[in-house]
């Protein structure tokens, strides 16, 4: 506990210590300021909200990867247990399909 208690005190002592010292120090200037091998200036600031329009994508995708990773054990299940596990596989597709149709009303499937 004590060596937590000094390691901590001494951190916030040195970025206290650099903060003074370096709040001192000269303006930038317009050439310092300036990017450095990374282009221009940027065209937006960046915080601006942007819109990930692969996000509807990404859930139709994991609708239909879900389907087919449960598919194939349910094949196995499906000899032994017959009409129970069509029932619940019906429901399962029923679910997905819920997130298909979200995609569709999205607009995923129209390519731009």
């Amino acid at each position: 506990m004590t060596l937590i208690l000094i390691i901590s005190t001494a951190l916030a002592v040195s970025v206290g210590l650099s903060f003074l010292l370096l709040s001192r120090s000269q303006p930038t200037t317009a050439p310092q300021a300036a990017p450095f091998l990374g282009g221009g200036t940027p065209d937006t600031h960046a915080w601006q909200r942007y819109h990930f329009r692969a996000y509807t994508m990404t859930l139709v995708f994991i609708a239909f990867e879900m389907e087919m990773m449960f598919m194939y054990p349910w094949a196995v299940v499906f000899v032994t247990e017959g009409l129970v596990a069509l029932v619940e596989m019906g429901m399962f597709l029923a679910i997905l399909s819920v997130g298909i149709l979200y995609g569709w009303r999205e607009g995923v499937f129209r390519w731009q």
